[in-house]
Order: C-alpha cells, then sequence, then structure tokens
C-alpha cells in the first residue's frame, strides 16, 4: 500500500490553507442569469457583493466567480460577455470598505485564458477550470506565467453536451488518468505541482449511480498527490434521491454529501450554501480529522 503524502500548503495574501488539517469552503458566487440554482439572484455588483460578504463573514475560505453558466445543458458565451460579468465583480471586491472582503482569496470559475489573465490582473488569485485546460490551450501555460493555483476538473464533452458522455469502462480509472494526465500536462508547461489542485467532476458527465461511486471511492484520487476539490452542491443526484426538483431545497441532501466527501479525504468542498456546511465541516473534520 502506498504511503500518501500531504500536498504542500498554498500560501494566498494573508493565508495559509495547510491540507489535511481541515475542510476549506469554497463559496459559489454566479454572476450568471442562467445557473441552476441561483442563476439571475448576484447579476448585478451589489447583489454580488452582498453574498460575497454574507459568505466570507460565514466561513467561507474562497470567493469563486463564475460567468459563464456550466449547468447541464447551458450554452456559451461570448468572451466579451464572461468579462463583463466577472471583472467589475473582482474589482468592486477588492475596494470594498470591508477588510475581511477585501482581502478574501477570489477564485475565477473560467475556461478561457484571457478570462483568466484579466481576472488576475484585476485581482484574482486562483483559476478554477472545469475543462482543466482542455477547451482553451492557452489556460495552462497562461497559468503558469501568472504564478497561481489552479484547479483541474474532469468533465467530458461540453456543458450542453457533457450528459450524454457518460459510457465508461472504469469510472475511477479513467477520471484518475485524465487528471493524471493534466497535472502532467501542466508541470510540462511551467505549472508548478505544489499549485494543482484536482477535482474528479462531481455531476459533470455523470450519471446518478456514477456519482455515487464517485463519492464513495473519493479516497482514491488523494494518489495524485494534490488537493482534493468536491463540488456536491444542490446537485441533480441529491435531487433524485429525495425527490426534490428545487435546487435551493437541497441544503441537508448536500450536508450529507459533504460529510461523504469529507470522509473520503477532500480538501475544498464547493458550496453554495455557506454558513451551514461551515457548521458540517466543523462537526464531520472532529470525527475524520480529529486527534482522538
Amino acid at each position: 500500500m502506498s504511503v500518501l503524502t500531504v500536498p504542500a500548503p498554498w500560501k494566498i495574501r494573508d493565508r495559509t490553507f495547510s491540507w489535511g488539517s481541515r475542510t476549506y469552503l469554497m463559496g459559489v458566487l454566479n454572476v450568471t442569469p442562467d445557473s441552476f440554482s441561483d442563476g439571475g439572484r448576484f447579476s448585478s455588483v451589489d447583489q454580488a457583493l452582498a453574498q460575497a460578504r454574507h459568505l466570507v463573514h460565514h466561513g467561507t475560505d474562497i470567493l469563486d466567480i463564475g460567468g459563464q453558466s456550466t449547468r447541464p445543458g447551458a450554452v456559451g458565451i461570448s468572451r466579451e460577455e464572461e468579462l463583463r460579468r466577472v471583472i467589475p465583480v473582482i474589482e468592486a471586491i477588492r475596494r470594498d470598505d470591508d477588510d475581511t472582503l477585501a482581502q478574501a482569496v477570489i477564485s475565477v470559475d473560467t475556461t478561457r485564458s484571457s478570462v483568466a489573465r484579466a481576472a488576475v490582473r484585476a485581482g484574482a488569485d486562483i483559476i478554477n477550470d472545469i475543462s482543466a485546460g482542455t477547451y482553451d490551450k492557452a489556460m495552462l501555460s497562461t497559468v503558469a506565467d501568472l504564478g497561481v493555483p489552479i484547479v483541474i476538473m474532469h468533465l467530458r464533452g461540453t456543458p450542453a453536451t457533457m450528459q450524454q458522455c457518460t459510457d465508461y469502462q472504469d469510472l475511477i480509472g479513467e477520471i484518475y488518468e485524465f487528471l493524471q494526465h493534466q497535472i502532467e500536462d501542466a508541470i510540462a508547461v511551467g505549472v508548478k505541482p505544489s499549485k494543482i489542485a484536482v477535482d474528479p467532476g462531481l455531476g459533470f458527465a455523470k450519471t446518478y449511480a456514477q456519482n455515487l461511486e464517485l463519492l464513495r471511492k473519493l479516497s482514491q484520487f488523494r494518489e495524485l498527490g494534490s488537493p482534493l476539490l468536491i463540488g456536491p452542491s444542490r446537485k441533480s443526484f441529491i435531487g433524485h434521491i429525495l425527490d426534490q426538483p428545487d435546487p435551493r431545497q437541497r441544503v441537508w441532501g448536500t450536508a450529507a454529501a459533504c460529510c461523504a466527501a469529507i470522509a473520503g479525504g477532500a480538501d475544498i468542498l464547493r458550496v453554495h450554501d455557506g454558513a451551514e456546511m461551515y457548521d458540517v465541516c466543523r462537526v464531520a473534520d472532529a470525527v475524520w480529522r480529529g486527534d482522538g
């Protein structure tokens, strides 16, 4: 049995992310009109700022700002539209009078290298690319040039087509192999290994049964040696279990999925309900990361 090494800490702004010590929360801030559970709720800068402030004051460690919906069936938008949605929000956070908000760690959820570059220039700290650098061939080299951490995620197809791309021979093996390959590609163009996190893509090109299998076998991805991000929040597999069509009514189901992810070794949870999941993490960390 291989001995797992703990990934090197990330030092961002005045924060140190010490992987393994506790679970970190990435709060979703969708500045989109059409995201699956909160589309249109935070599409103005003032609305986005208010939500960002709420998240950082209720235990959220990273704000993940996205201008392009990645829900199943979502259609793409132009680069100009994505920039128009995302950059003003980052700039407003950075100049806010609330020091806790102004110094928040910001991740940008984008697949475009040009958006990544503009976002970092505006004050973002991390790039979260659902395509793992496969949609824009310049992404990985851009991240290397910027010197920021990147989260690389597994999916197949595009958000518009991904739910027709769920035919796997070996679900865990194929996801693992893809992530390993993209880690190697990133390192090859100059991304430091210590600045790569991985996300197996819960809900992206996965069936209901495959999402559950993924949660059961998360610990296998620890062997990649990178921090592990999981995004179970409000997703349709939870709605399926609960017979709950409204994503915003899936908070308790999300809590259970977050516990499963922490038990499986997740380092970061990407969630909508920051305050509620902060309490979930505190209890789950005491159980699975405690010294007792």
